[in-house]
């Protein structure tokens, strides 16, 4: 068998960075053999610019919203952008369709190999039937109405039902604590039970807003779109206090954004998580939050208390592009302190572990076939 072997400036293995005195080995279909020193390496090994890494994981994106681009100001702020995407997201089919097709050429291009793809409809089924990426679809219901909660469920459970027919897997998720009524909450954890699931979280200050007091941005939002809210009772606790108990009997939970989210809360989610006998991750998506809400996360935060993060795009209404690499070059430059290796690892491992996925994507270790990717200066390429 003729191998493949890769040496470059620096060798990331998903876990680690190693230097130029080392050359990874793999089969011609990307399987990995092993990791050598160059002495052990023989002949036939290519040299190449850059740092070589694990394919990179993709932990939250929306491409059903890929036909957006540019559609929406930047630094519009949460509420405001919500409303425009319920005024701009719906278009003829084919046109949202194409668009998906070009998102995930676009991932394939900067060197994504899965993705945590959010699903409010059917329409990239026919693209992932043929896809060239690994997918965990999350089938996202929202509802804020009580009334509509059976409705809303009824309809998910038969796009439940299109998702089944690929080779992916995929649960019912909610999509946020300000659209999700307690109805519809009862109605979700019976899907929850041993299963993955995403929850947008604590993406603006309003959030919190709304749940302690009752007030600020979203009751304008909900009256913009004729939304009564007598039925909600604010809990003088933040939003994620007062909603994660929701999700008790999940497997892992990944919460998505965590721009505004604080230590207090944080420690509650580990503290409840290992009373759940769970494990949850923290999906940052640098560049989305500063496309609408023009802050970051404070990551030094959630480094202090050790969690688990991965990363996310977002969707192309949210973003200028779906690349983790810009979302890793982002946090560089906001967070220089923060060693490389232990950012790609949020970009790798953790993300395949985040999706159930790390038993063949994420790290450079025998047997795995988690795509092999070349990052430097200029570019980031698909090896393998």
């Amino acid at each position: 068998m003729q191998y493949l072997k890769y040496r470059a400036h620096q060798l990331f293995t998903g876990t680690e960075m190693l230097g130029n005195d080392f050359v990874l080995i793999a089969q011609p279909n990307g399987t990995i053999e092993n990791i050598v020193s160059v002495e052990n390496a023989g002949d036939d090994v290519q040299v190449l610019e850059g740092i070589v890494l694990p394919g990179l994981i993709n932990t939250h994106c929306h491409t059903e919203l890929s036909h957006l681009k540019n559609c929406i100001p930047q630094h519009t702020g949460l509420t405001n952008f919500i409303l425009q995407i319920v005024q701009h997201r719906n278009s003829v089919e084919a046109n949202i369709t194409t668009a998906i097709q070009l998102a995930e050429e676009e991932m394939l291009e900067n060197g994504i190999v899965a993705v945590g793809d959010i699903c409010n409809t059917h329409f990239s089924v026919q693209q992932k039937q043929s896809t060239k990426l690994h997918w965990f679809n999350f089938l996202e219901v929202a509802g804020w109405l009580p009334d509509i909660a059976q409705k809303r469920f009824e309809q998910m459970q038969a796009m439940k039902s299109q998702f089944s027919t690929l080779n992916f897997p995929f649960s019912i998720v909610p999509h946020a604590p300000y659209s999700v009524s307690n109805n519809l909450w009862n109605l979700l954890q019976t899907e929850f039970t041993n299963k993955t699931i995403s929850i947008h979280n604590q993406e603006t200050l309003a959030e919190d807003e709304l749940f302690k007091n009752g007030t600020g941005q979203f009751i304008n939002m909900y009256e913009a779109m004729n939304i009564h809210n007598t039925s909600f009772k604010p809990s003088g606790k933040t939003s994620l206090q007062s909603y994660f108990a929701n999700v008790k009997t999940a497997k892992n939970v990944l919460l998505v954004h965590n721009t505004f989210t604080n230590e207090v809360d944080i420690q509650f989610v580990q503290q409840a998580a290992t009373a759940n006998s769970q494990i949850p991750y923290f999906c940052l998506c640098p560049n989305a939050n500063l496309y609408i809400e023009n802050t970051l996360p404070n990551i030094e935060l959630f480094r202090k208390n050790n969690v688990h993060i991965t990363l996310g795009t977002d969707s192309l209404a949210s973003n200028t592009a779906l690349s983790i690499i810009e979302e890793v070059k982002t946090i560089q430059q906001h967070f220089p302190l923060i060693p490389l290796a232990e950012i790609l690892q949020w970009a790798t491992l953790n993300g395949a572990k985040a999706l159930e996925m790390d038993t063949y994507l994420g790290s450079f270790e025998a047997g795995k076939k988690p795509g092999i990717v070349v990052w430097n200066d200029t570019q980031i390429k698909r090896l393998v």
